[in-house]
């Protein structure tokens, strides 16, 4: 645990330009634009701040600032979202932490979904006390997305669309099949419903397994939607998925090729 110490008026002025011109988080490369100074002697710099306190080191190379009345550099991200976009770009913020900005649902997850085309070793990882849950993308599925800003910093979201599809492809993203059920449902009741993008972006996504939840849920929960359940059915693949992945099934609903628990059919 570092404390803070002082600096002298040369790195003061440095240290004062950096902030100036970055947007929550500071990296070895800012550096070295900013100070027009080379990588070696950037990254020796930026090292220096954080055993002084001024700065905190994220991961490597890597930093965010130290809040003045901070005893400490134990600090905790002010923005996550900033720091995830920066950590794995090319990325969006997507599955329920989007779903919660677009007023899809009321529960609270603490965990920030990072959807992006790296392909990291560890898919759930802790970051100075934020929990980010990776999931991988291709490069041609980085679309459906807008821009928002955070304090200084634009930071690519998933729209509300593209969220409720990304859910549909993989229901841990929503924490489970469902929390994805109320998401879709409070979507299809919100002005952000579009249901003929939801379903252009379900054929962008090309996913045997979007198109059966889909229909099966539409199907089930807004049967007035004849002509996005009929793309659905128009674009069955091969082969059965599971509802959601992780539950037991029993029950094969053969017009959709899903199998679905014992549970949901009681349900029905």
């Amino acid at each position: 645990m570092e404390t803070m110490s002082g600096l002298g008026k040369k790195d003061r002025e440095r240290l004062s330009a950096i902030f100036r011109e970055t947007k929550g988080t500071i990296a070895v490369d800012d550096v070295v634009g900013i100070l027009k100074i080379n990588p070696t002697d950037a990254a020796k710099m930026l090292s220096r701040w954080a055993k002084k306190g001024w700065i905190s080191r994220v991961r490597r190379g890597l930093y965010v600032r130290v809040p003045l009345e901070s005893r400490t550099t134990d600090v905790s991200l002010e923005d996550p979202w900033i720091v995830a976009a920066r950590l794995f770009a090319p990325c969006y913020i997507g599955g329920w932490t989007a779903a919660g900005y677009w007023d899809l649902t009321e529960q609270i997850f603490r965990t920030v979904v990072v959807l992006t085309t790296q392909r990291p070793r560890k898919r759930n990882l802790s970051i100075k006390g934020t929990s980010f849950m990776l999931c991988t993308i291709s490069d041609k599925a980085l679309f459906g997305t807008k821009q928002i800003w955070r304090g200084q910093a634009k930071i690519s979201i998933s729209d509300p669309s593209r969220t409720i599809l990304d859910l549909l492809a993989n229901p841990k993203l929503g924490g489970g099949i469902r929390p994805t059920v109320d998401m879709l449902i409070n979507y299809l009741k919100s002005e952000s419903k579009d249901v003929d993008q939801l379903t252009e972006y379900a054929k962008r996504l090309s996913n045997g397994a979007v198109f059966k939840r889909l229909g099966l849920l539409l199907e089930r929960y807004s049967p007035d939607q004849k002509a996005a359940i009929s793309v659905c059915a128009a674009r069955l693949t091969k082969g059965t998925v599971k509802l959601d992945p992780v539950l037991k099934t029993s029950k094969l609903i053969t017009r959709w090729r899903i199998w679905v628990p014992d549970s949901w059919m009681k349900e029905a």
